[in-house]
């Protein structure tokens, strides 16, 4: 199995470069960035499996950082490293976002420890979503692994992947409101304009799938979402 890729942000070199090769002796591929800023270029460049970030940094703070990591990848797991042990700084790590925090200094097996219950339990999450794959829109029947949506057991219509992912994710927020926020950082990994065009486009595939079913509806929620109503 290959190694879960962690980047490291921290502008301390000598704790930075002792930290990376502590994780790399423990089978992790480590990426080291020296400040906020060479760490979203990182992050934009790559993809990882857990973010470790220093708050005092210059150029970017580590909390600034985690808010333009989390608008592009809502799920990427974030653990902060602080010299601070003000309650403000803890709470503000977990508005935006923070799976865990570490106060320096601290005992690199305990950062250990966090770092595999954090990866087991997004692990967990990931499989459970992954485990369900048929579900039953009014007289629809959708399938996400093969991307089939059949009407009254018809000829199934073959969706793209992000028809799929998108028709998904409504599905799973069903009478409920699906944010519009939500499927642009899952499925486009960007929450922008064009994307924002872009998933209307995808929206307006749906409703002409799903228009063959007078009871089932995408509506839209202005300015929050959209909501896949079954009467």
């Amino acid at each position: 199995m290959e190694n879960k890729r962690i980047l490291l942000v921290e502008d301390d070199p000598n704790f930075g470069t002792v930290l990376k090769d502590y994780l790399t002796l423990n089978d992790y591929n480590v990426t080291l960035a020296i400040d906020g800023l060479e760490g979203l270029i990182m992050f934009k460049n790559d993809d990882y499996d857990l973010c470790i970030l220093d708050v005092m940094m210059p150029r970017k703070d580590g909390f600034s950082l985690a808010k333009d990591i989390r608008s592009t990848n809502a799920d990427i797991p974030i653990i902060f490293l602080t010299a601070k042990t003000m309650r403000e700084d803890v709470l503000k790590g977990y508005q935006v976002g923070a799976d865990d925090y570490l106060n320096k200094p601290f005992d690199s097996e305990v950062l250990l420890y966090k770092i595999k219950a954090i990866m087991q339990r997004k692990e967990g999450e990931k499989n459970k979503e992954e485990e369900v794959f048929e579900f039953k829109i009014g007289d629809f029947n959708f399938n996400s692994k093969l991307r089939h949506l059949s009407y009254k057991g018809g000829e199934p219509q073959k969706l793209s992947p992000k028809e799929s992912k998108l028709l998904k994710m409504l599905t799973q927020h069903k009478n409920d409101l699906m944010p519009r926020e939500l499927a642009l950082t899952k499925i486009w990994r960007d929450d922008n304009y064009f994307t924002s065009r872009s998933m209307d486009v995808y929206i307006a595939k749906l409703r002409k799938y799903l228009k063959l079913d007078e009871n089932v509806e995408i509506i839209n929620i202005h300015g929050e979402g959209f909501r896949l109503i079954e009467k």
